[in-house]
């Protein structure tokens, strides 16, 4: 086949992305990237065909919410959450159009495969089915799509036990819908009427849930809850390898210490205030403990010192040689990161409240595989006593191995393919029946 992997220009977002693609470089697929500009060397250096997203759609890989600088200022919220849903994710729609468009011409693909933050392909979507192939989307964060209690996206919720929880979270709910949900909505439907095709009516993060949608976890990092049929949970992509060297201090990784990594990730890494710095202070005075940092490939010298003596630093590390040695995992709440750790078995220690940070974080807690302290600036007390914890605690170590047996049932590479040459025998066995149905605009929650 012929498939056109599209992926927000997010490292977040590419990595596992770049995980999908190299399954299927491997089952002999042609494979053209649509992205970010930024990402243009890892997308060659993958044997994929490298194409960019127009203008409007590319901007800085590295950091998410860059073309919005005033977002540094609001605090996390609804305020925060509607301006990124809109400017971020809405206006960049037409020119993502345009750019699958065009990929298009260029790339006569059999199958899209989509990050689940490529709004651009609702257009596409929801004209007539057969002026377009097939549309696999891939959840690269935790699931969004509506809850059994109510509770709104976002907001770092667990699941509701009583009538108290329900009602508190119906009036949050409320007034997410009023102050988030439904300004988006009239943006989003306005946007989609230039292509004369909707209008939707679920929130923007469910109106792509009922394509072909590979969850990138297992159903136990999942609230329970009833979900479409085209929900398919496939576990986390392999670990793309040789994404940095071993480092000078790799032999010190001997068993002989038990080892603490701590990462803000890719996106939120602008200041290691705070969360590298504060672990290393929480965990400086612990001698049976290495703690071993990464920058998300920022310089090292970015990090605040002191450096305390069992610390141990590095641009990037290879997290196919790493994550087996570690012990605990300190991190603001990157999914890939966690689902990575979890199918290693290693318990966390969560502090992140933005972005889609609290809900992931909230699953942390709820899952019983680690600490979520819920918060974004951590203090040193609460990180020292959150990691002994998971790490003196049986019962965190034991649930986070049976999450990881969870992940090792899945066999993440044969759900991939599977569910991709389906669509695409779908796709083969009905072409006459497609151009034969009028064309027509439909909802997006189908």
């Amino acid at each position: 086949m012929k498939i056109l992997i599209a992926s927000t220009p997010a490292a977040g977002h590419i990595s596992p992305m770049l995980a999908i693609t190299r399954i299927l470089l491997d089952d002999d697929h042609e494979i053209a990237f649509l992205t970010g500009t930024a990402f243009r060397d890892r997308i060659e250096a993958s044997g994929a065909q490298f194409l960019p997203l127009p203008a409007d759609a590319d901007f800085d890989g590295p950091d998410l919410p860059s073309p919005i600088p005033e977002l540094k200022d609001i605090p996390p919220g609804s305020q925060w959450l509607r301006i990124v849903c809109e400017r971020l994710f809405v206006d960049a729609i037409p020119a993502q159009d345009q750019g699958l468009r065009e990929a298009l011409k260029q790339f006569q693909a059999d199958v899209i495969v989509g990050d689940d933050l490529l709004f651009g392909v609702l257009p596409m979507l929801l004209g007539p089915r057969e002026m377009r192939p097939p549309i696999v989307l891939c959840g690269t964060s935790f699931l969004h799509w509506k809850r059994d209690d109510g509770a709104p996206d976002f907001v770092g919720l667990p699941p509701a036990t009583t009538k108290e929880q329900r009602e508190q979270y119906a009036v949050l709910a409320g007034d997410h819908d009023a102050n988030v949900d439904q300004p988006v909505l009239r943006k989003l439907n306005g946007v989609l009427k230039t292509y004369g095709v909707g209008p939707v009516s679920v929130p923007l993060f469910h109106s792509v849930v009922g394509l072909a949608y590979l969850q990138l976890s297992v159903p136990s990092f999942e609230f329970p809850r009833e979900l479409p049929p085209t929900v398919h949970f496939v576990g986390t992509p392999p670990i793309i390898r040789n994404q940095g060297p071993l480092p000078p201090w790799a032999h010190e990784l001997d068993g002989s210490r038990k080892v603490v990594l701590v990462t803000q990730g890719t996106v939120a890494n602008h200041n290691f205030g705070l969360l590298l710095a504060p672990t290393f202070a929480a965990l400086a005075n612990e001698p049976d403990l290495l703690v071993v940092a990464t920058a998300g490939g920022r310089p090292i010298e970015t990090i605040p010192g002191p450096i305390p003596s069992n610390a141990r630093l590095a641009s990037y590390l290879p997290f196919e040689w790493l994550l087996p040695r570690v012990d605990a995992l300190v991190t603001n709440g990157g999914y890939g990161t966690i689902n990575q750790a979890l199918s290693f078995g290693i318990p966390l220690v969560t502090a992140g409240l933005i972005e889609d940070k609290a809900d992931v974080n909230a699953r942390v807690a709820w899952s019983g595989v680690g600490i979520n302290l819920a918060t974004n600036a951590p203090t040193s007390e609460a990180l020292r006593e959150a990691t002994r914890t998971v790490l003196d605690r049986p019962s965190y170590r034991m649930r986070a191995t049976q999450m990881a047996d969870e992940f090792a049932s899945i066999d993440t590479r044969l759900e991939v393919l599977r569910i991709i040459h389906r669509l695409e025998r779908q796709r083969r066995a009905q072409p006459r029946a497609a151009t034969m149905k009028p064309a027509r605009s439909r909802r997006a929650a189908r």
